[in-house]
Order: structure tokens, then sequence, then C-alpha cells
């Protein structure tokens, strides 16, 4: 069973409405701050594999920036269609630490 692990500090995470790349040995993740919840999901779209971390947030969703495809930070869920998810990681922030169970 996974196990959460350290991936950042909270002074790491992105500011509200804002999402960045954060690369944990060798996974590159996208993490999001939805005002002020923080979620954590594949960095990779799966369309052409663009940087989901380097996307914009609306409405509660994180925006490829290559192709514009959006898939919503809670579930992974593509908003186009049914048939594609990108994984979401449980997360949690205790003290300073920011845990993800990968």
């Amino acid at each position: 069973m996974p196990e959460f692990v350290r991936i950042c500090g909270k002074s790491d995470l992105p500011s509200p409405g804002e999402a960045r790349e954060i690369i944990f040995e060798n996974k590159v993740l996208c993490v999001a701050n939805v005002a002020g919840t923080i979620s954590v999901i594949s960095n990779v779209c799966p369309h052409r594999g663009g940087p989901l971390g380097q996307g914009m947030i609306e409405n509660g969703k994180i925006v490829c920036p290559w192709h514009a495809w959006a898939f919503d930070l809670k579930t992974g869920q593509a908003e186009h269609t049914l048939h594609t998810k990108v994984p979401v990681y449980e997360v949690k922030i205790e003290g300073d630490n920011v845990l993800v169970k990968l």
C-alpha cells in the first residue's frame, strides 16, 4: 500500500489560482492551488504529453498549455470526454511539509 511521501515544503506551493511543476524523484507532478485547496495530479496531459503544471487554472480545472484540454483537479476527469482521466494523488499538509500518496 502506498504511503505518504514529502514532495516539497509549504513555501514551494503555487499561489492561489496558479499551478506549478514539482519534481519528486523521477516524477514530475502538477501541483495546483484553487482558492487555498491544494491538488496534486499527473503532470502529463494524455493528449500529446503537454506539461499540465505549466497550464492555467479555470473553474477548478487545469488547462493544458499546449492544446487547451481541461482536467478537473479533484477527479482528473477530462472536460471534453468521459474516457480520459489523469491520475490524482491524495495530498495532505503537515506542518511545513506537503505530503502525497503516490
